[in-house]
């Protein structure tokens, strides 16, 4: 082979290389891109607010005053959660009828969802799940804007990513 032809070929390689691995990278790139619109859509719809794991952590270790609500069915619940957090299971798929919402619609009404979260309508209330892609903590904001708090939060990466930073969690299985 002349020189020519190995920089030819050596061209061609690098530029198959290239896109097969920007096929992959554009692949994982278009998953959050899907994900962080779902979830900025979701904010925008419902009128809530969204916090980091890092917010929340903050907060916690501020000994802030707020409600921390867990929108797992509870199971998972039990399984792992955040210290203080207090449990109201709702479905992933949000429909805006509340049968269909939340976790066990013969059993917990509205009514019980407001005693969860209190009667201080203006008070900090911060929902998660179980991951970004996880629509119970939308379910959950969403509910409670419509039941009429105003200072609602989200924090879409929920358990998952809290356990990603290292955060300690409380189970109520045996470790």
């Amino acid at each position: 082979m002349t020189m020519k032809k190995h920089i030819s070929l050596a061209a061609l390689l690098l530029f198959m290389a290239t896109n097969v691995l920007a096929g992959n990278s554009l692949l994982k790139e278009t998953d959050i891109e899907t994900v962080a619109l779902k979830v900025a859509r979701e904010t925008q719809e419902a009128g809530y607010k969204l916090l980091s794991v890092a917010e929340l952590k903050h907060m916690l270790d501020a000994k802030e005053d707020f409600v921390l609500i867990d929108a797992h069915p509870l199971e998972e619940f039990n399984l792992a959660y955040i210290a203080g957090a207090r449990h109201f299971g709702f479905q992933s798929d949000h429909s805006g009828h509340w049968e269909q919402d939340v976790a066990m619609p013969n059993k917990l009404t509205q009514e019980d969802f407001r005693k969860v979260l209190g009667a201080d309508t203006g008070k900090k209330i911060v929902i998660y799940c179980g991951m970004t892609k996880c629509g119970r903590s939308h379910n959950a904001a969403s509910w409670a804007k419509k039941l009429g708090y105003t200072n609602v939060y989200r924090m879409p990466g929920g358990i998952s990513a809290w356990m990603d930073a290292g955060y300690a969690y409380k189970s109520n299985l045996s470790r």
